[in-house]
């Protein structure tokens, strides 16, 4: 990308998202902003030279097959693959933006794409007649929807979605006396937990040998948590943890399925969700806050045997998979008040940067990757569920050979039970509000309600936006 790409065209909108982007990282040290550029050489600004950018390595020899299918079908182009971890991604990214250094194409994430619309540094869709040309109907239900912004222009290709679902230890819940069967149909509710705090409460055994649901059960020196945690918040809305639990009790994220305005975290559905769910910690079936390293993640829970079941989403199926020493099943998020069991949908996108000097290129790569071809060619890998409708059962058959059910990660979908990942605006300022907040609530067993204030400092700012007609 050439320096002068962004003043080209644009010179006093440029100045403005120069200073924003400015802004929006300056809170950054210096030391992370050093050799940001992917390509640093002189022939970074090659025409046939396209950037392009992912964070995720499980998906990266998947990408890279693509681009040689590419490459053969447009020996004019070279696609240049640069992974970086997610903790560093987004530094680099938008400090590639203000430098003019970074890809031409990139993995997005919907947390992130509304800040960039803002920024206007991201290519509509529909100006380049290789990504126009995609038809919406390929993709599953909702996902060209969540890469569309307020201004009708679509961002994102669609690359992958996700729900989320149960992983259990299947030897832990043999030796409990249960089976496979007595995991389906379960309920819960925020008075009593319903029978799924009943078998939580059962897997759960303490230093003793003693379970849960037996007298004599000590909380206070447990073994084996019948439900793993060790992140308070869930990204911010609870999305691998409690949000599916919410949702069926009646809560949505906001007013609107995307680009609401208004945040519930006021809603007493929500904060008796919370109650209830943190609550199971102080029963002694869910591990305290501080209990377990964050790093280690309920996978590391799972895998040494201290949890018997966790709470995550498809993106670890293939990680799950891998561990041969480990026999995991999947359960469906149990049916909640409202009758229905229901997952949070996110999807990854590929995004082109608007300052791209290889706009053309660029576009051909992002439509590619939304490609049957390729699509089906990650989808045979077994690392995520493609975008593409076609490249579903692809990845599911693979996950069954496995030997991971992947039917409680479908189910939603198909039925549609599931509510997006929200797309808003002030997505940073919500995560700085919320973070802290969820994170009392299960370090210090404050009620729920407390979120009751956040919320209205949230909301302040959309009514900021109105004010100042934005």
């Amino acid at each position: 990308m050439t320096p002068s790409s962004f003043s080209t065209h644009r010179p006093l909108r440029a100045a403005r998202t120069r200073t924003r982007l400015a802004l929006a990282i300056s809170a950054v040290p210096l030391l992370a902003l050093t050799g940001c550029s992917a390509n640093s050489d002189a022939t970074a600004a090659e025409t046939g030279v396209i950037d392009y950018w992912l964070w995720d390595t499980s998906q990266l020899p998947a990408y890279q097959q693509c681009a040689e299918m590419f490459e053969a079908e447009h020996p004019d182009q070279d696609v240049r693959i640069t992974q970086t971890g997610w903790n560093d991604y987004w530094t680099k990214l938008t400090a590639g933006f203000i430098a003019d250094t970074g890809p031409d194409v990139f993995t997005n994430h919907v947390s992130q794409y509304p800040q960039f619309v803002e920024l206007d540094v991201l290519a509509p869709l529909d100006e380049h007649p290789a990504t126009a040309a995609l038809d919406p109907d390929d993709y599953q239900e909702g996902l060209v929807d969540l890469w569309t912004g307020p201004d009708g222009h679509q961002y994102g290709v669609p690359k992958d979605w996700d729900t989320v679902a149960a992983f259990y230890n299947e030897k832990l819940i043999a030796d409990a006396g249960l089976s496979p069967e007595d995991l389906e149909g379960w309920t819960w509710n925020p008075e009593d937990g319903g029978s799924f705090e009943d078998l939580v409460a059962h897997l759960t055994v303490d230093k003793n040998g003693v379970r849960g649901d037996e007298p004599g059960f000590d909380k206070d020196n447990v073994a084996v948590y019948g439900l793993g945690l060790s992140d308070a918040g869930g990204s911010t809305t609870g999305q691998g943890q409690w949000s599916g639990f919410a949702a069926s009790n009646g809560w949505q994220v906001t007013d609107e399925p995307l680009w609401g305005t208004h945040y519930n975290f006021d809603d007493p559905a929500l904060h008796e969700t919370l109650d209830w769910f943190f609550g199971l910690s102080d029963k002694g079936y869910m591990p305290a806050y501080g209990q377990f390293n964050t790093a280690d993640g309920p996978i590391g829970q799972l895998s040494s045997g201290s949890a018997a079941m966790v709470l995550e989403g498809s993106w670890m199926i293939s990680t799950f998979a891998a561990n041969e020493d480990l026999p995991v099943g999947t359960a469906r998020i149990p049916v909640g008040p409202d009758g229905t069991s229901k997952s949070m949908l996110n999807g990854l996108a590929d995004s082109i940067a608007k300052n791209t000097d290889n706009p053309e290129g660029a576009a051909q790569w992002a439509a590619f990757m939304g490609s049957a071809q390729c699509q089906q060619a990650v989808a045979k890998a077994g690392v995520v569920f493609p975008a593409r409708k076609d490249a579903t059962p692809i990845a599911a058959d693979v996950y069954r050979q496995k030997g991971i059910d992947p039917d409680p990660f479908l189910d939603p979908v198909e039925e549609g039970n599931t509510f997006f990942f929200p797309v808003t605006n002030h997505g940073a300022d919500v995560s700085a509000l919320t973070g802290p907040a969820f994170e009392d609530i299960w370090a210090n067993r404050v009620p729920g309600s407390t979120l009751t204030e956040i919320n209205d400092a949230i909301n302040v700012l959309f009514e900021t936006d109105e004010t100042e007609g934005t």
